[in-house]
């Protein structure tokens, strides 16, 4: 549509608004939108049936939603046709995980930085493991509400500095961010499983809070530094889950079904169990130790993160 026929279209509704005729102008603006976003849109439906009132979307209970500029959203099936039932992802954001990656890999710290960096970590460790010993779920779920921190915080600064500067991020901004949502989809997943407590939501939220600010801070004095404490951090979660499943071959933890949001997010059989969420989960993990460690390495042979490929889509 050419702007001198929008205009054509647009003055008489903007005259009269300009003129305050009331409430009697409400249905001609409508009227006058209505055609505009229709001769407007490259998406839209030829010219007959466009008059046609568009159907009101209902959610499951009957309950009418409202779409996005009268547009309804696009239905979303699955492989087999069967209805996509998530909306805090799409079929094109499930993935199945690479679980040949080696779990037993271990950065040895080899300056102050890195010592500095794995002796914070083990520390941390202490009370964690004292606190929740063998009570797994409980201890996956603090996790992953930590673990998500990193690649939002990272993420972010990346984004604000490439914003700054008027320079790429060599994709790093997409991968942290990734990286950050893949940490939020195993709790998404754990919470199918287990409710936590108050005391100890009480507690995700004290850590939380401590923890972002102070890896907010990490990372602006020192990127090289941040990167390291998480790839530990993620070496820690590796062995905690390699643990989790220890117990669940030993009969020590119920070996329940998969959640219905694990198996649509990582592509895993209809009939997968907890253990087979619990070792993609892993392999997530290990992916994450090795993308902040080479994060790190990046910046401590002096150069930036934009000057090497970041691995996105890593999955």
């Amino acid at each position: 549509m050419s702007s001198k026929l929008m205009y054509r279209t647009l003055r008489p509704v903007l005259s009269s608004s300009g003129l305050g005729v009331g409430p009697g102008i409400r249905g001609h603006v409508i009227s006058h939108l209505s055609t505009v976003r229709f001769l407007s849109s490259d998406t839209s439906s030829p010219a007959s049936g466009n008059n046609q009132p568009e159907k009101p979307v209902q959610t499951a209970d009957g309950k009418v939603m409202s779409t996005y500029w009268g547009i309804p959203p696009a239905k979303i099936t699955k492989p087999d046709g069967s209805a996509w039932k998530w909306n805090c992802f799409q079929p094109w954001d499930s993935y199945k995980p690479d679980v040949s990656i080696d779990v037993t890999k271990h950065h040895k710290p080899s300056n102050f930085t890195d010592k500095f960096a794995y002796w914070t970590v083990q520390t941390l460790k202490i009370p964690v493991q004292l606190f929740f010993q063998r009570k797994h779920m409980c201890h996956a779920m603090l996790l992953e509400t930590v673990a998500a921190v990193p690649g939002m915080v990272g993420g972010m600064l990346l984004h604000l500095k490439s914003l700054r500067r008027f320079e790429h991020s060599g994709g790093w901004i997409k991968a942290l961010l990734e990286e950050a949502e893949n940490e939020r989809m195993h709790l998404m997943t754990f919470i199918e499983l287990s409710q936590p407590k108050w005391y100890e939501r009480a507690i995700v939220f004290t850590v939380q809070g401590a923890f972002f600010n102070a890896y907010f801070l990490a990372y602006v004095i020192s990127p090289k530094l941040a990167h390291r404490i998480t790839g530990y951090l993620e070496e820690e979660a590796v062995n905690s889950y390699t643990e989790f499943l220890k117990d669940i071959d030993a009969g020590k933890f119920e070996n329940s079904p998969a959640p219905a949001i694990a198996i649509d997010y990582w592509r895993l059989p209809k009939d997968a169990t907890l253990r087979d969420v619990v070792y993609v989960i892993r392999a997530d993990e290990a992916h994450h130790r090795d993308i902040n460690h080479y994060a790190s390495d990046i910046q401590f042979k002096g150069h930036e993160l934009k000057e090497a490929p970041a691995p996105i889509g890593y999955h």
